[in-house]
């Protein structure tokens, strides 16, 4: 982001080696227990706990037999270091680490296969099966897949050992040049054994509604059928049943033959790659196509409403069920138009945040509840409809968070301005791949982003990218983020980065705005008054030009989180403050526009736009501004003499378009020389729905923890927030606090943080990770002045991971 005009002349140029190539993709669009269905062949195993790690590979330690006791006990999701939060060596987490595990293998793999699957390593992956060497895999953010059959011991030990090169290697994208985030490193997404029989098995499965709005919808299901390359073809004929569920009932079922040739798994051969940089061919075409039809009526997946059904699938052999699988999906029709983003026929004025998935600490390793929590507080909590994953595919969890809660998404692949040589471009088309097939079931994604972010234009290599995600998804548009409007425009929506005011108007029909203010305003949660009143202004006025014009789809604000940098971007502490929100998911003044963006039925919003304080604007505070949805508001001075009403209205003469501008009270015209506290009263319709107070005195009046849960399952990874903050009386953050919080941790679980932790700006947050045992966990917060705060955490038992 940022600096648009002058940024590419002052970084560094570096080239960029060829790519090597990589394994076949992995089928981690709906990860399947084993036993969900006790008939299918195929077995689905979790390995993300029982590793062994160590921040050092070396060539002995990829042997069966290598001394591993040494090692760190560790479980998935993992990053290779833990830093601190801020002011760290981006080089402290680029080396090259290794991670070891037994298999544990069912006793009888006649005619089975078994395959590896991860969903992202950073960055690059070599894996080894007792000695041997199965494939490598370059990039992060993508899931891959080996197959270990023809290295396994089937009468001895199997052991894997995993190398993950976690350098900024210029060889695959993001890398290349310098690019404003850091991608941290280790096994950092969940990883799978997945059993499938030789003779065929589901790749893959695409479920997409079609003519949802007419009064006769259907499903498209499109089988990706695979065996394996050394099996036998299938005595039996091959068949695709479905049945669409809503719950437990059965709304249509179908079925349909698999005829002709099934295309085989890839090789290990460093081959997987390579099919993303090859024309789209025979082998990624559905082998089995058939449409559910006769449903009824069907709800829509809406933003209110994000309605979801399921797909049970069998592949068969014959009678005998060889595989079987689920996906999740929503009927909605999604599109760009020239009147803005139409969602089920009605226009939608879009506005929503970028993310970062990155937390403090442990960088992208963060497991399924944070992952989630992150769509919970962008829709629930601040009312956000749209999210852009920046600037690379993002965790599952996140995703099905926004299928269940309403959130849409704009997707894109991994990049930073760069374009490496033809290699590189090779992986980045492929990255398209593995993208689209590992998401196209999400209902919340209604855009494919195609180029690499604030990229110059490259005719051949953005038609590839867009031909990619048309071929394998043609129910969705694809962007491609730019930062001038003069770019080539290969795309479906144009999709701008504009950081300037006023916004440029729009060039093409479909355009969509996807970052504004961020980089031009970082602002931090100790700023002045001002600085953080005018990061709020700076929000309102972007939103107030989009929905001047029908034609603006919407905006997506840079940024929802601040995230850490190299370092020669940000505050020169490895932080860009360019979030509504700090690192910690900790509101910022401007975090509450967002929020007051929604109607009063959904949530009654009245927020003060900065700290209650006299004299931190440099003339005196010159006017209270409340970030709210109410129809009036009321607002009091208090002292000791009473209370005196303030003069205020809604700032329609700087945002005559936002629905709800923000509500300000002139302070230098009241004629009152006291100070005191302040009262606010929220009307709609004419009744008074909320009564806040903010308080005048210098004093840190309680200390509080709140955590997002109170209870975790104990399988090493699961994590959950704890919120600190100190606050006034009536239960407002102290903005200047900044005391070291000492924790005590009683129980199965760990701190991901600092001990003691230094609040920022009266506030912070740590998480609690829970270990391996189940129990009860005791956290102990003490203040130095405030005193001690207790929670209780309940951890239950994880299911044993049996391979």
């Amino acid at each position: 982001m940022r600096n648009r005009l002058n940024r590419r002349s002052f970084l560094k140029r570096s080239g960029a080696t060829a790519a090597t190539l990589a394994a076949s993709p992995a089928a981690f669009a709906a990860p399947r227990a084993s036993g969900q269905t006790g008939r299918s062949q195929t077995e689905i195993f979790p390995l993300n706990r029982g590793w062994r790690y160590r921040n050092t590979a070396t060539a002995d330690a990829r042997n069966r037999d290598f001394d591993d006791s040494s090692f760190a006990h560790v479980c998935v999701p993992h990053t290779n270091v833990r830093l601190p939060w801020h002011s760290f060596s981006e080089k402290a987490f680029q080396f090259t680490s290794v991670y070891r595990r037994d298999l544990k293998l069912p006793a009888n793999l006649d005619g089975k296969s078994v395959f590896l699957d991860f969903e992202g390593v950073m960055t690059a992956t070599t894996v080894y099966l007792n000695g041997t060497r199965v494939g490598s895999y370059k990039g992060g953010y993508t899931p891959f897949s080996f197959d270990l059959t023809p290295y396994l011991d089937k009468s001895g030990r199997n052991v894997l050992a995993v190398e993950v090169d976690s350098s900024e290697r210029a060889d695959m994208p993001p890398f290349g040049d310098q690019i404003d985030y850091l991608t941290f490193g280790g096994m950092y997404r969940e990883v799978q054994l997945r059993i499938v029989p030789q003779i065929a098995h589901l790749e893959n499965l695409f479920a997409m509604p079609k003519d949802v709005l007419s009064a006769h919808p259907t499903v498209e299901v499109r089988g990706y059928v695979r065996r394996v390359l050394y099996a036998a073809e299938s005595k039996s004929p091959l068949t695709l049943r479905c049945e669409l569920r809503d719950g437990d009932r059965v709304v249509a079922t179908g079925t349909a033959p698999i005829s002709g040739n099934i295309p085989p798994v890839l090789p290990n051969a460093d081959a997987g790659q390579a099919l993303g940089a090859q024309p789209f061919g025979d082998a990624d075409k559905p082998q089995v196509v058939l449409t559910l039809s006769k449903l009824g009526k069907i709800e829509l997946w809406d933003l209110d409403t994000p309605k979801l059904y399921t797909v049970h699938t069998q592949l068969l052999s014959g009678s005998t069920v060889l595989d079987e699988t689920t996906r999740r999906i929503g009927f909605r029709e999604a599109t760009f138009t020239d009147q803005g983003f139409s969602l089920n026929g009605k226009v939608i004025k879009l506005h929503g945040l970028d993310r970062h998935q990155t937390f403090p600490w442990v960088g992208q390793a963060m497991a399924a509840r944070a992952q989630r929590k992150d769509a919970v507080l962008l829709r629930k909590e601040y009312h956000c409809n749209i999210v852009r994953t920046s600037h690379y595919p993002q965790s599952r969890h996140f995703l099905d968070a926004c299928d269940e809660i309403g959130l849409l998404v704009l997707e894109e692949i991994p990049g930073w301005q760069h374009i490496g040589p033809l290699p590189w471009q090779d992986i980045s088309v492929d990255n398209v791949r593995r993208m689209v097939r590992r998401d196209w079931n999400h209902p919340s994604i209604v855009l494919w982003g195609v180029r690499i972010n604030e990229s110059r234009d490259n005719h051949d290599f953005y038609t590839r990218t867009n031909a990619m995600a048309h071929a394998f998804d043609p129910s969705r548009q694809t962007g491609g983020i730019r930062y001038f409007q003069e770019s080539e425009f290969l795309e479906d929506v144009f999709t701008m980065n504009d950081f300037g005011f006023p916004l440029k108007p729009p060039v093409h029909g479909k355009y969509l705005n996807t970052e504004f203010v961020g980089h031009t305003f970082p602002t931090k949660t100790i700023d002045s008054l001002e600085r953080l009143r005018e990061h709020t202004h700076r929000h309102a006025r972007v939103h107030d030009q989009l929905a001047s014009n029908p034609q603006y789809a919407g905006g997506i604000g840079w940024c929802a989180f601040d995230y850490n940098t190299h370092f020669n971007f940000g505050s020169g502490d490895h932080i860009c403050y360019h979030g509504v929100f700090d690192i910690f998911r900790t509101p910022k003044p401007a975090a509450y526009l967002y929020k007051s963006m929604c109607e009063p039925s959904e949530e009654v919003v009245l927020e003060l736009g900065h700290h209650w304080a006299r004299n931190d604007e440099s003339t005196g505070i010159t006017a209270a501004e409340f970030l709210t949805n109410c129809d009036t508001v009321k607002a009091y001075l208090i002292d000791s003499k009473g209370e005196h009403e303030l003069k205020g209205s809604p700032n329609r003469t700087l945002y005559p378009h936002l629905p709800h501008p923000p509500y300000v009270f002139r302070l230098t015209d009241t004629g009152l020389d006291s100070w005191g506290d302040l009262r606010a009263e929220g009307y709609v319709n004419g009744k008074r729905v909320v009564d806040r107070k903010w308080s005048a005195s210098a004093v840190d009046a309680k200390f509080r923890l709140v955590a997002d849960d109170a209870a975790l399952v104990a399988d090493g990874g699961d994590s959950t927030r704890v919120v600190l903050r100190v606050e006034d009386e009536y239960g407002n953050i102290r903005p200047f606090a900044a005391d070291a919080i000492t924790f005590a941790l009683d129980g199965p679980a760990e701190i991901i943080g600092d001990n003691p932790f230094g609040l920022i700006g009266g506030t912070g947050a740590i998480w609690i990770r829970a270990k391996e045992t189940a129990g009860t966990v005791t956290l102990r917060a003490t203040h130095p002045v405030l005193g001690t705060e207790e929670l209780h955490f309940t951890l239950t038992a994880a299911a044993d991971e049996v391979a």
